[in-house]
């Protein structure tokens, strides 16, 4: 048990950080595609040069932060077969779905088009060009929808029906995968964030050059569309992010109550806005949750289901199985320790159904699927030990939730003045505080990384311990591997990724730093 034990942990551990290195250049790629379209739509239309040159610049930042994505990306997806093959197996037939069409359609679009982004300068017609930049870049949020529809199929597993005979889930409308409510949300959030992060990118490098001095026309072309870019793609961040919230309430209550540090709901829940956690609460003990705390009322009730009278039941509530109707009635959902027993239930149907199988035996056969439908649902809970098992880390959830949204409101404002000032050139140019500003700018920008990798964790971390939800928790879905041979490929991912990152890092501030010096008013044909 301790050596499965040091298995799952090495194994997520490993893919947690390929999944972190992926994303620090995904939404960079995300948002500079449609600024770099949208700079490049304006040179189309005005013929102004200075546009032209402007639109190279990011192009080459671009570029570079794609390619290095590409490499992590690939990996990531390998790690599938490697690590979590037994959840490959389980849900091959419809995991691999929306990745294959990601692969074929979109991957396909981005990498075909990109090559004319690049080199088709002087050899297509403009028309045709700017037609290429704005097929790359909505080439690679295609393949940003696809991956996280696949994703949110793990979140809210949809239209698909378990097969006894051959132990695989498969898929019966590929519409509802696509679709469902956890997919739609999570597209729309992760995408919009992304214009976010590379709008903060944007006014902080024109910061950075701003403070030397260097191409201010340049400088002040860029903000302006960085600047609306990031500031539309924080707005409607939020915005999504309600709909995200009301979607997790409905599907994941326990990663919601992880997220407030709830464990004790009530009808009109407030939502704490700021707080410390007792490190000494846990779901059995009657400590008081946190140790400090300021709270907005029945915030979390209208965040939630939009209803400020609304309940918003808590860890020790989903556990029991309680919740109340919204005029406060008690009303008996399943409790975890039932979803135990209808799981370990699923689990001896399946294994009645093979037995009758092998023997011919069908109605002993029709019984077990019977038994197999009724309490599939609770499947994955079969395997779980303790109710307290499928309880999520919620100080890390807890504060990387909060600090998420602290950030978000925070990028906002610096959004918004950067857009007012983009506009008003000569208040800036005056002002005593413009080097104090264009710090901010600089300062910014990892500051919405953090922002953007708590948003992740916070996805992640509040499903646990599930691979699916509810249908197999992480310790079924490994690989049948040595905890040495997953620690030994996680250091050795760890020095190649973070080799990658440094490359990263240093080939787009030494090709800020050249192209900054250049004249970028002008362009060399």
């Amino acid at each position: 048990m301790e050596e499965l034990t040091h298995v799952v942990d090495w194994s997520r551990a490993q893919f947690a950080l390929t999944a972190i290195y992926h994303w620090l250049f995904v939404p960079l790629t995300l948002g500079l595609g449609v600024i770099i379209a949208i700079m490049e739509t304006i040179f189309y239309r005005t013929r102004d040069e200075k546009w032209l040159a402007t639109t190279k610049f990011w192009m080459t930042i671009f570029g570079v932060n794609f390619a290095i994505g590409v490499a992590t990306g690939i990996i990531l997806e390998f790690e599938f077969g490697t690590n979590w093959s037994n959840y490959s197996w389980f849900v091959g037939d419809i995991f691999g779905a929306p990745l294959a069409v990601e692969g074929i359609l979109a991957f396909f679009m981005e990498s075909t088009f990109i090559a004319v982004m690049f080199f088709g300068w002087n050899r297509v017609s403009p028309k045709f060009h700017l037609a290429a930049t704005w097929l790359t870049a909505i080439g690679a949020s295609i393949s940003a929808l696809w991956i996280l529809v696949a994703n949110a199929w793990m979140q809210d597993p949809v239209g698909c029906t378990f097969n006894p005979e051959t132990m695989r889930n498969e898929m019966t409308s590929f519409w509802a995968v696509a679709t469902s409510p956890m997919a739609l949300s999570k597209v729309l959030h992760t995408v919009l964030s992304a214009w976010a992060l590379a709008g903060v990118m944007v006014v902080g490098v024109s910061g950075w050059m701003l403070l030397r001095n260097r191409n201010a026309d340049h400088c002040y072309r860029s903000l302006k569309v960085g600047a609306w870019v990031g500031f539309i793609g924080i707005v409607l961040t939020a915005i999504s992010g309600d709909t995200s919230a009301v979607t997790v309430a409905e599907r994941q209550p326990m990663k919601l109550a992880a997220m407030e540090g709830l464990y004790k709901g009530s009808n009109g829940q407030e939502i704490v806005a700021f707080g410390i956690l007792n490190p000494q609460k846990t779901v059995d003990n009657d400590e008081d949750p946190y140790l400090m705390k300021i709270a907005i009322p029945y915030g979390l009730s209208i965040l939630a289901n939009h209803d400020p009278q609304s309940f918003v039941p808590g860890v020790n509530d989903i556990i029991d199985g309680i919740s109340k109707t919204p005029e406060g009635k008690p009303v008996n959902t399943v409790s975890y320790a039932e979803r135990i027993a209808n799981g370990k239930k699923a689990k001896e149907a399946v294994a009645a159904y093979h037995v009758a199988l092998q023997k011919g035996d069908n109605v002993a056969k029709t019984e077990a699927e019977k038994v197999l439908q009724d309490n599939y649902k609770h499947f994955g809970y079969g395997y779980l030990d303790n109710p307290q098992e499928a309880v999520p880390n919620i100080p890390l959830t807890f504060y990387t939730f909060h600090l998420m949204v602290m950030v978000g409101g925070y990028l906002t404002a610096f959004l918004f003045v950067a857009l007012v000032l983009a506009y008003k050139r000569e208040w800036l140019e005056k002002a005593k505080w413009a080097r104090w500003w264009h710090w901010l700018a600089i300062a910014t920008i990892p500051l919405t990384y953090l922002c953007s990798a708590c948003g992740w964790i916070v996805a992640e971390v509040g499903r646990q311990p599930w691979t699916i939800q509810d249908l197999m928790p992480n310790k079924v879905a490994i690989s049948d591997l040595s905890a040495g041979y997953v620690q030994v490929t996680f250091w050795v991912f760890a020095v190649i990724f973070t080799a990658l990152l440094i490359a990263d890092i240093s080939i787009i501030m030494k090709q800020i730093s050249v192209k900054s010096k250049q004249d970028l008013n002008t362009v060399n044909h």
